[in-house]
């Protein structure tokens, strides 16, 4: 399936698909989810424990981020509507920042291994901003990743026996130490989006609650 079609949101049957990814995204990372329960904290990234492979092929993990500030987000290559926009959006926040951009981690992290390899990643992250990285690897290890980050994430099988993925749509910020620093939510504007992300360069968030 050619990628830039899933970009450009066309192709038959994406307008179900897309709502059945924001009935998702209403029950595991909206208003629907855990209601009444705040979500729980990301572990520091050197308390994280994964292994993962970079679409340039590369090892990577949660200590290959520390020393810059970092953001990351789960989605998936297939996604119609929610991963796009949202690498869209990240995209525009970078150019905002300028040359800031180049001591910053951006990290996209797929939820779908079984069709995201390598390839697929570094094709997708191509439609977008020079500075995202594409992370995949085996479901157990991604698996540990959304733990780490405290993320979500579900299969959701469609008409046809295929599937669809429900996951997180939030932006996950973290200083150059690896402590969390704050969360960019789905759709947020830039006007907000932006100083979170040059708050993540500030010095020790550590002591931010």
């Amino acid at each position: 399936m050619d990628r830039r079609v899933i970009i450009g949101y066309g192709g038959l049957g994406l307008g179900a698909l897309a709502l059945t990814l924001g009935v998702g995204w209403w029950r595991v990372d909206g208003p629907g989810a855990s209601a009444g329960h705040a979500p729980a904290r990301p572990l520091p990234l050197p308390e994280m424990n994964f292994r993962l492979t970079d679409h340039e092929g590369k090892t990577v993990g949660p200590n290959s981020l520390v020393g810059r500030p970092t953001m990351v987000f789960f989605g998936f290559t297939y996604c119609p509507d929610i991963c796009p926009t949202t690498l869209s959006d990240i995209s525009g926040w970078l150019d905002e920042l300028g040359n800031m951009t180049e001591e910053l981690n951006v990290i996209f992290i797929t939820v779908d291994p079984e069709r995201d390899t390598v390839q697929t990643m570094a094709e997708y992250v191509g439609y977008f901003h020079p500075a995202i990285r594409g992370w995949t690897g085996p479901e157990t290890q991604i698996a540990r990743a959304v733990e780490g980050f405290r993320a979500r994430y579900q299969r959701v099988m469609t008409e046809g026996a295929d599937y669809t993925m429900n996951h997180t749509a939030s932006v996950f910020l973290f200083d150059a130490t690896g402590y969390f620093v704050s969360a960019i939510d789905y759709h947020e504007p830039k006007e907000f989006a932006v100083p979170k992300i040059r708050r993540a360069f500030g010095q020790d968030t550590r002591k931010i609650q």
